[in-house]
């Protein structure tokens, strides 16, 4: 089942010419002239029902703006957009009693007052039967551990745990897709893992459709199954998370301890990164050379007490993929 179905999705905003000179400030209060500035180009994908995706892109890419198109904020100025069978921008006020989002940036919790009164609040803006309301609230308060901190304001409380409760507000009527936007911006390592734990929880108990943006490399892989990138308002890449990393996983990382110090290495394709006695860590470009290929190199001549192969980090990979974004679009547009 399709939840989301988007097709040749496009928004321009209308900007205001900046002129140089106080004349020409002058002339452009009276008469302004404008040029439109594309933000999303013809952008199509479908979302299947219980999909966890990662939609990535750099600063300006178009990520927020199909986000606001996709929950009724924005109107586009061209194509077409089903999220669970409604059009978002015409009917906006339905979907939104289906849909969930968490915005790490912006809050949707009253500041002054403490998170009961915002339950209290989405429970009557989402018109749920109190008895229905009362078993979900006590559900979410135990699974999010939030129960020490229901009764203080907002403004007092840590940012991990005003995190949790964003989430389990945005959760209450029992939303088919939430949009997370940067959910773990800001936080430390635990309170990452332990907000990804909870979700992933959701989506398998509930099936819960997740739309992740994130700048964070852990999100996409601990949250996230399949990525679309996009970057310059078009998609440049469309599949699964691991075949995202073979296909621009030009490098792994090679870390030895060894039996002797050994003089620097002369390998086609192999770059020392960190060198400590006996200890070496190799960055290996798999394009030029194979990781077997180096191993055999390097026991011809020492001696190898232990050795750990690693894949780079998620975020080289992701950083890799917007640089060369703009040349890898017909390959990878589908």
């Amino acid at each position: 089942m399709i939840t989301i179905r988007v097709e040749q999705l496009a928004k321009s905003f209308q900007l205001k010419k900046k002129r140089e000179g106080f004349a020409a400030s002058l002339k452009s209060l009276v008469r302004p002239e404008y040029m439109e500035k594309a933000a999303v180009e013809a952008v199509s994908f479908t979302v299947r029902q219980g999909e966890k995706l990662a939609f990535l892109g750099p600063n300006g890419a178009g990520k927020s703006t199909t986000i606001k198109m996709l929950t009724g904020i924005l109107h586009p100025t061209s194509g077409r957009a089903e999220v669970l069978g409604l059009n978002p921008w015409r009917e906006r006020t339905k979907l939104s009693h289906r849909i969930g989002s968490v915005f790490g940036q912006k809050s949707q919790l009253w500041y002054h007052l403490p998170p009961s009164d915002t339950f209290e609040l989405m429970s009557r803006i989402y018109e749920l039967r109190r008895s229905d309301y009362v078993k979900r609230r006590d559900e979410l308060i135990e699974r999010f551990d939030i129960g020490p901190h229901l009764h203080t304001a907002v403004r007092k409380l840590s940012l991990g745990e005003r995190m949790r409760c964003e989430i389990a507000v945005s959760l209450l009527h029992r939303p088919q897709v939430i949009f997370l936007d940067e959910p773990t911006i800001g936080l430390d390592v635990v309170v990452k893992q332990r907000i990804r734990e909870l979700v992933n929880e959701l989506n398998r108990e509930e099936g819960t459709t997740l739309f992740v943006t994130s700048h964070d490399a852990g999100d996409v892989e601990k949250l996230c199954d399949r990525a679309i990138v996009i970057n310059g308002g078009r998609v440049i890449f469309d599949d699964e998370v691991d075949v995202m990393k073979r296909r621009y996983l030009t490098y792994k990382t090679i870390q030895l301890v060894l039996a002797e110090e050994p003089p620097p290495l002369q390998l086609p394709g192999v770059r020392e990164q960190a060198r400590s006695g006996v200890k070496l860590t190799l960055s290996v470009d798999t394009g030029v050379t194979s990781i077997e290929a180096v191993l055999s190199g390097i026991m011809a001549s020492h001696r190898i007490l232990d050795v750990t192969v690693e894949d780079p980090p998620m975020e080289d990979i992701i950083t890799q993929m917007y640089s060369s974004g703009v040349a890898g679009r017909e390959e990878a547009t589908p």
